[in-house]
């Protein structure tokens, strides 16, 4: 029996930064995307495909089919502290996210929180993501195994931390030998990947940190995963910790941390000299404006990064981000960067949620884009899902549509989500098939 079938609907992808290049985008406004053991073998205008795939089962689809969204910088453990009050970034983990980073050391807990973190994911419709477990190594194992249970891309990594609080705090040793055997246990299984993963400067002693260099280098495959001046008073704690460091990313890069698969969330505060080490190395920011604007933090300079040209993605940055919805953090950056005068337009915001955060994660061969030979993750979204954004977008041409989407929009606009090509998350039905 033959795994091949079609999907017939409204198309859109931003498989390179239209910044660059306007033509990566791509349109196709009665579409056919052909689907075979999930990956996309045909894409293009139906009354072009139709006669080559007219004996395909094909599913029409009402709605705006879009990449499934990539999500470059997620915390999962925090989803249960999204949306608490008070603070800037460090009294904010002291006083919300350290002690309720504590529980995963039960393993029940972590499937508990993993479990309900991939649903709602997917019910965002985002299909791949880099997420923070915790210090703990069955935090990762239950992350991991659900993701495999559902097929979907996820990289993760136990978080090092061997100055955390009571509690929370591995040391050298520990770390080092318990990322090793994630490595070994779970990298490249299903569609998963590893993330080497120090929490941030402050939380690693000198000897975890040179530990991470070396584990990197012995694992050239794995992502580096960690935060970057994200806040003022973190960059001063940073500058009086490490005094010879020529800013807050050097001080990474003296352990062997920056380099062409190292992945900083934020990046608030850049100095030019960072921006161009991150531009030369190939090392990128995950860009998260709801966290930035929610802790205080500030807004990301796009103009900065343009100027560099150094990799960029979109992440939520759950519990500090207020939504797990990539569309609203799409808008969220295109507010950011108006603010200091960048104005981002809806085809980026929508590459940088897509293939700008699959590029950055050195997964853009494999998601992102809907492209003949990518894998079939995609999302179905709904421009009449409230009464708002139906008269919005009543007549509407394609990037009003899709700016209204990404600033009216929300899980509410997600009719449907798609794994490797089957069903994920159907809003109709309250669920999806792979919704274990």
């Amino acid at each position: 029996m033959t795994s091949i079938r079609a999907f017939r609907g409204e198309i859109l992808s931003v498989a390179r930064d239209p910044r660059d290049d306007p033509a990566a985008v791509r349109h196709e406004a009665d579409g056919l995307l052909v689907v075979d053991d999930g990956i996309v073998i045909a894409r293009g205008a139906y009354a072009d495909l139709a006669a080559r795939f007219g004996q395909v089962p094909t599913e029409a689809l009402a709605g705006l089919i879009v990449p499934g969204f990539v999500d470059a910088h997620v915390h999962y453990p925090q989803m249960d502290h999204i949306a608490s009050h008070g603070e800037q970034l460090l009294d904010w983990l002291e006083r919300h996210i350290f002690p309720a980073e504590q529980a995963f050391a039960e393993r029940a807990h972590a499937d508990e929180v993993a479990d309900a973190f991939l649903r709602e994911l997917l019910r965002n419709g985002t299909t791949s993501a880099l997420v923070f477990p915790t210090v703990h190594a069955n935090s990762v194992d239950a992350l991991f195994e659900a993701a495999l249970a559902r097929g979907m891309r996820i990289i993760s990594g136990k978080v090092l931390m061997d100055l955390g609080p009571d509690g929370l705090a591995d040391t050298p040793d520990s770390g080092r030998t318990e990322t090793a055997e994630l490595i070994a246990r779970w990298h490249g299984r299903g569609r998963l990947g590893y993330a080497v993963t120090p929490r941030f400067a402050l939380t690693s002693s000198d000897e975890q940190l040179r530990d991470a260099g070396a584990l990197l280098a012995a694992h050239p495959e794995v992502l580096l995963h960690t935060h970057l001046a994200e806040n003022v008073a973190e960059c001063a704690a940073v500058a009086e910790r490490f005094p010879e460091a020529q800013d807050y990313l050097d001080a990474y890069d003296r352990f062997g941390l920056v380099g062409a698969r190292s992945v900083f969330a934020h990046g608030v505060h850049l100095s030019d000299r960072s921006c161009a080490r991150l531009a030369q190395s190939g090392a990128g920011i995950a860009i998260c404006p709801s966290s930035n604007l929610f802790l205080g933090s500030g807004f990301f300079n796009f103009g900065q990064a343009d100027a560099h040209g150094f990799r960029t993605g979109l992440g939520s940055d759950i519990g500090a981000g207020t939504s797990f919805s990539m569309l609203h953090t799409a808008g969220l950056a295109y507010q950011a960067a108006l603010a200091r005068g960048d104005p981002v337009d809806p085809f980026r915001a929508l590459y940088l949620a897509t293939a700008g955060s699959a590029a950055l994660l050195h997964i853009a061969d494999r998601v992102g884009s809907l492209e003949v030979g990518a894998e079939a993750d995609f999302a179905v979204l709904d421009c009449a899902a409230t009464p708002l954004l139906a008269r919005r977008t009543a007549g509407a041409s394609l990037a009003e549509r899709l700016f209204a989407l990404q600033i009216l929009g929300d899980d509410r606009a997600i009719s449907r989500t798609y794994v490797m090509g089957d069903c994920a998350w159907d809003k109709a039905a309250g669920r999806g098939s792979l919704a274990v």
